[in-house]
């Protein structure tokens, strides 16, 4: 994917950015509240895209305190965040990696730093007795803070490992319902799986030592944007004989459009253009779904003496393009506050008639449109 990033080196715009962050993932909670009201989620799944949007905020928390000096002077290069502004908005990979690893050494780090009640004692003493900004201390301070966050985890990092849940007996058989997400370094975007299954096999999924080790690992490796998931479907359900996929459904978190950080090309962005939004109400966010359906059952030949179980998954037949897609449908919607969505009525661009559209009110309601 080709992409242009962007570093903030402003103290104030970076400030701004994640607080805006912070906003739209309070505000995709409500989203998945209304489709949940709507028929079109069930709690189960409303829980599970709710704990990602939570460690969402717990990831950009940590990443404001670790940039919450930027642009000052405080006795140390430490970098600036780096956004991808020609497509994601959100920030590039790289940042999400680099704070993986620095989780792994944040107990060691925070040894080795004074704690915050000395550290604030100290800022006092600066600006009463030196009369000046104690800037490298409050850097201590910030780092301190980042570290600390990076230690409490539910976080959203680079990788999150296949979790399981049992739904329900289907006769002799258990279904489950598993979900993963990776920071997807192609596009810079949040990425969500869900998969629903059938276990056939003789331990429960989740307690054979054998079977859940290596299911996580095909899933994390099959975890590709760029992967239709029609084939992520085929070779998990040729991979394992006994695990039955019934749907699997895939959540691009993103790209998110700001007229004062991303230049991301087509309506949207001349949307937040004309709209002129005041700060907190310039940006709007899409994502999309999509959903693979198993249609049917077909036994094939195991060898000489056996059969074996292989699903036959839909292809959206409505667009013309379900080969092509790898998918039984795919949805986009969008969420934005009410003075750009005003606009973007106004103008109705093409290709948004079947987009779904919520919008944020300003007291802070999501109502669907």
């Amino acid at each position: 994917m080709d992409s242009q990033n962007a570093s903030l080196t402003d103290l104030f715009a970076s400030r701004r950015y994640f607080r805006k962050f912070e906003g739209i993932m309070a505000h995709m909670v409500r989203v998945a509240g209304v489709m949940e009201a709507e028929g079109q989620l069930r709690r189960d799944e409303v829980k599970i895209l709710t704990r990602y949007a939570s460690a969402l905020t717990f990831t950009f928390r940590a990443l404001s305190y670790k940039y919450l000096l930027v642009g000052r002077d405080t006795g140390r290069h430490f970098g600036t965040l780096d956004i991808d502004e020609r497509y994601s908005g959100f920030p590039v990979a790289e940042e999400v990696i680099t704070m993986a690893n620095d989780a792994q050494q944040a107990a060691r780090h925070l040894d080795q730093m004074p704690p915050e009640d000395q550290l604030k004692s100290e800022m006092v003493g600066v600006i009463l007795g030196e009369r000046k900004v104690p800037t490298k201390l409050q850097f201590a301070l910030s780092q301190r803070l980042y570290y600390e966050e990076l230690l409490k985890g539910d976080l959203f990092w680079a990788r999150n490992d296949p979790e399981v849940t049992w739904l329900e007996n289907v006769g002799d058989r258990r279904k489950f319902l598993l979900h993963w997400a990776v920071y997807d370094s192609q596009f810079n975007l949040p990425v969500i799986y869900m998969m629903e299954l059938e276990d056939s096999g003789k331990v429960a999924l989740p307690k054979d030592q054998r079977r859940w080790p290596e299911v996580q690992a095909h899933l994390i490796a099959q975890a590709l944007g760029g992967l239709k998931l029609v084939t992520i479907a085929k070779g998990f359900d040729e991979d394992f004989d006994d695990l039955h996929p019934k749907s699997l459904r895939r959540f691009h978190v993103g790209p998110m459009y700001s007229n004062a950080y991303t230049k991301q090309p087509g309506p949207l962005s001349q949307v937040l253009s004309e709209a002129r939004a005041p700060e907190g109400q310039d940006w709007a966010l899409v994502w999309t779904e999509e959903q693979l359906q198993s249609e049917r059952v077909i036994e094939e030949r195991d060898g000489w003496f056996s059969t074996v179980e292989r699903e036959v998954f839909a292809l959206d037949p409505f667009t013309g393009r379900g080969a092509e897609m790898g998918a039984t449908r795919m949805e986009r919607s969008i969420i934005l506050p009410q003075r750009p969505y005003q606009v973007l009525e106004e103008m109705d661009p093409p290709g948004f008639a079947s987009v779904r559209q919520f919008v944020v009110s300003p007291q802070g309601r999501v109502l669907r449109y």
